[in-house]
């Protein structure tokens, strides 16, 4: 089947969307709840986003495809027979498949399979990620070609300590040698690597933007995001960061607050430097100064609330979030857009795309916190909870004045328990996954305003590498599968 796939790669690609079809189970739908009707032809979806199915028809059906939720082959060779249909992205188990494509074979319609992950219909799984470059794919689309694991280790290579000194200070001094050393520690290296993949996306090739303005850019969105953890770490009191002492812990708050505004300092001096018309560094550094100003805003926020901490609605700390963590992401989408020389339609797409995306990402790290090492943190109360603020809204009586004195700042060890078994109890984390997914979904529904595609179908494998998107699923409605996948 890969082998397949890759040889109608290039042929399916130069077909256009409005002679394709988008062939999908109907065991992807929700089994409990689903609205949908069934008629001869296959599943009637109702958009009720208690599944997949309702994002990838609407997105697929935007492009032009014609969408069938059914595993009837018959069907899909009469729409064949129609000569509208040029070619098929087909998702389903291997045996529906194996099915389907004979028919294809025999009317020499081109195609292109997704298996699931497993065999069998309990516990199987879909690689959302490989669907969507699938159903995007165009001959217009350069980045399908774009390795992103590839692409995001070459990112990560520009951060090691050798080759940072070599763009921020081939002889540096002490507090440049910190700032350094700063810079090269751990890290995810998402925002730099956001920056490089949109640029690369609307680049025509690789030629038009040169690598080492490239880097800069990179390294200028890492920096002003290392400096925001500096300052985050001062003003929230935290004492670790990557298994290791934070920069004040380890030097003092007078040296991390300089080293902080140094990096500061040195992204805007790498984006000045970038070989670009006087123009486009004018729009890199005016995109730049307005994210810092929208994070300084959402911190100043935070801390106001921290001096005199007490409740909050989950809806107030997901302005928080907005304000906070989506400006990151807006700058670095943003900045390597510039870069390439996008257009005020572009921009305006990355800025909702942003928002969506960077909340996800931060209700994303409060579920991560939930169940890791730093799991005592989220009991603290020390910093806005998505999930204390989902606990506080639906908790009543008793239960929500022991979520209230988690911020009373006399928290007992009892104290904390008790707001785990309530969050626990009234399944906080389950509505804060599904919150998670929504904001998701807004992200992918914000690319339907970019004409180009590559960028389209690249952004969206960009959150399915970010978030490790493997939809679980059940073939047949087997109820073994739900259970496996709501345990999963």
């Amino acid at each position: 089947m890969l082998v397949n796939n890759e040889a109608w790669r290039e042929t399916v690609a130069a077909i256009p969307y409005e002679k394709r079809l988008l062939l999908l189970p109907k065991c992807l739908r929700s089994a409990d709840g689903c609205p949908a009707k069934f008629d001869e032809i296959g599943l009637l979806c109702e958009h009720c986003g208690r599944c997949v199915i309702s994002d990838l028809k609407e997105q697929a059906e935007r492009l032009g495809y014609a969408v069938l939720v059914a595993e009837g082959s018959p069907v899909v060779m009469s729409l064949i027979e129609t000569g509208r249909i040029e070619a098929v992205v087909g998702a389903s188990c291997l045996s529906v498949l194996e099915r389907v494509f004979p028919y294809m074979e025999a009317g020499a319609v081109p195609g292109i399979a997704i298996p699931l992950l497993r065999d069998g219909c309990a516990n199987t799984s879909i690689d959302l990620d490989w669907l969507w470059e699938a159903i995007y794919q165009t001959t217009d689309d350069q980045t399908r070609r774009l390795n992103l694991d590839a692409l995001h280790r070459q990112v990560d290579t520009w951060f090691s300590h050798d080759a940072l000194a070599t763009i921020l200070a081939p002889r540096p001094s002490q507090t440049e040698q910190v700032a350094i050393e700063w810079m090269a520690r751990a890290g995810k290296r998402w925002r730099p690597f956001l920056a490089v993949c949109t640029c690369r996306a609307l680049c025509a090739d690789e030629s038009q933007v040169s690598e080492e303005g490239l880097r800069k850019v990179a390294v200028a969105v890492e920096c002003f995001h290392k400096a925001s953890l500096i300052h985050d770490d001062i003003e929230d009191g935290d004492a670790t960061r990557y298994g290791r002492k934070t920069l004040h812990a380890e030097y003092g708050v007078p040296i991390a607050l300089n080293v902080g505004d140094l990096l500061l300092g040195e992204g805007y001096r790498l984006l000045a430097q970038v070989d670009a018309p006087d123009a486009q560094k004018v729009k890199l550094l005016d995109a730049a100064a307005h994210g810092h100003r929208s994070l300084c805003l959402g911190q100043g926020t935070e801390l106001a609330w921290m001096r005199c901490p007490g409740p909050m609605t989950a809806r107030e700390v997901l302005d928080v979030f907005r304000m906070k963590t989506a400006p990151a992401f807006e700058v670095a989408l943003k900045l390597g857009a510039i870069l390439a020389g996008c257009d005020e339609q572009v921009a305006a797409a990355l800025k909702q795309y942003s928002e969506s995306l960077g909340i996800a990402y931060q209700i994303r790290d409060d579920l991560d916190d939930l169940g890791g090492p730093h799991s005592e943190e989220v009991f603290a109360g020390a910093r806005p909870s998505i999930l204390l603020a989902m606990a506080w809204e639906n908790a009543g009586g008793e239960d929500r004045k022991q979520i209230e004195r988690l911020w009373s700042g006399a928290v007992t060890q009892a104290d904390r328990e008790r707001a785990r078994a309530i969050i626990q109890s009234a399944q906080i984390e389950v509505s804060a996954w599904r919150l998670m997914e929504a904001y998701k979904s807004q992200a992918i529904g914000s690319l339907i305003a970019l004409r180009t595609a590559g960028l389209k179908g690249l952004l969206r494998r960009v959150i399915g590498k970010m978030f490790d998107d493997f939809e679980i699923m059940g073939c047949c409605n087997d109820p073994r599968t739900r259970k496996a996948g709501h345990e999963q």
